[in-house]
């Protein structure tokens, strides 16, 4: 499916240590606990605040070893169906936007590497090199770019999140070494998970338009349930679409201010995420996400929990030391139907159905609500399938739930 001659299965955990001499000797100088310490509290304020990237991306080249980064952050598999949000690179710490509108000025469109990283597994570092034939590592003007942006020896590696977007890092060449050492595949595989925690979060305050606030300002949002935390996993203060959720008590609830899930298996998860944010006197806690299951429904809630460092607070007072950000895709969400059809090139019953479908109605619930059976609905889903690519019906809400926001273009202010 990738083409004849691709080193596709092989990840970059295979191949052997190289330079690892000068550079582990270095590394032994180096008190590598502070340094990872450094880069989560410098990520997890990247979360709530995205003027604070290039610090965390210069604190990460140094920990690895490299020349710089590149973030690639959108939606979709397929040529037809992805869509870019955000592209940028930088090089410890220096955007460059030079570099930026050559490549997909010039290369992007040409670089085979592109389609295959999409299909590449979840959180598997690939050297950049596994992504092209041993042909277009010679004839390829891409791959040739990458050898002049120090990119050649590089890591590529895709990050899928909970909401159905994905995130490729590419990560540049060692500075100091011919190879990759285990040590730098090491730290890489350990920042993964933090640098998809760090987008999930941004991609949820973002939806909500709390991108950017204090904490304080966090609990006016009303686009997203927030609650804020202290050390003991005990509840401080709770945004009101966060309160809502937590009175109705289906799949989320508290019990003397601790927080529960309702479904015994996606509690012991939640228990176990609250543990690992708590950020205590010496370490930062972790970040995760995960999902709950709504009643009758085929959407779920997503959970993003947050750990916030630890400052300095007033005598007798309880420092908020994580938050959870509760993020439900169907709540508040009114998208027209005529404004599905034109987007997404839907007849008039295609679009009623699809928005139903989106706000989180089953099947028979849609065909109830149109006086259809249950049949003609289904023809209507399969049609939708088929127009733009899609297999599941989680797939085509996710297309739907893409539209919020977008104007009527039938209607006149």
């Amino acid at each position: 499916m990738l083409g004849t001659g691709l080193r596709f299965g092989e990840g970059a955990g295979d191949y052997p240590s190289a330079g690892t001499g000068r550079f582990d000797r270095e590394r032994k100088t180096m008190n590598e606990g502070d340094k990872f310490e450094r880069i989560l509290a410098s990520l997890y304020d990247v979360a709530l605040s995205r003027s604070r990237w290039p610090d965390a991306l210069k604190l990460i080249d140094e920990l690895i070893g490299v020349y710089g980064t590149a973030m690639v952050y959108g939606e979709g598999r397929s040529n037809a169906d992805v869509r870019i949000y955000s592209a940028w690179m930088y090089e410890r710490g220096v955007r460059r936007t030079d570099v930026e509108e050559e490549y997909f000025r010039n290369f992007y469109h040409l670089d085979e590497r592109i389609p295959r990283i999409r299909l590449a597994p979840d959180s598997q570092l690939f050297h950049c090199t596994k992504f092209y034939t041993e042909e277009e590592l010679k004839t390829s003007p891409a791959f040739d770019a990458m050898v002049r942006y120090h990119a050649d020896d590089g890591i590529n590696v895709r990050l899928d999140a909970p909401s159905g977007s994905r995130l490729v890092w590419g990560i540049s060449n060692p500075v100091k070494s011919k190879g990759w050492s285990s040590p730098q595949l090491d730290a890489i595989r350990r920042i993964l998970p933090h640098i998809r925690h760090t987008f999930c979060v941004q991609q949820a305050l973002a939806s909500a338009g709390a991108l950017n606030a204090t904490l304080l300002g966090l609990l006016e949002s009303t686009g997203v349930g927030i609650v804020q935390l202290d050390r003991n996993g005990q509840i401080l203060e709770a945004n009101g679409r966060a309160r809502e959720l937590l009175l109705a008590g289906d799949p989320l609830y508290d019990r003397d201010g601790v927080l529960y899930a309702r479904d015994p298996i996606e509690n012991d998860r939640l228990q176990e995420l609250l543990s690992r944010a708590m950020t205590s006197l010496h370490a930062m806690g972790a970040g995760g996400s995960m999902k709950l299951s709504l009643p009758n429904s085929h959407v779920s809630l997503l959970l993003h929990m947050h750990p916030v460092e630890d400052r300095e607070q007033e005598i007798g007072s309880r420092p908020v030391a994580a938050l959870l950000l509760i993020r439900n895709p169907v709540k508040g969400v009114a998208i027209e139907p005529e404004v599905a059809a034109a987007a997404l090139r839907l007849t008039r019953m295609e679009s009623e159905v699809a928005v139903l479908l989106a706000q989180g109605k089953n099947v028979q619930e849609v065909a109830k609500a149109l006086e259809r059976g249950q049949s003609t609905v289904r023809h209507h889903i399969k049609n939708m399938f088929v127009k733009h690519g899609l297999s599941r019906q989680s797939d085509l809400v996710r297309l739907v739930l893409s539209l919020t926001g977008a104007p009527n273009p039938g209607r006149r202010e």
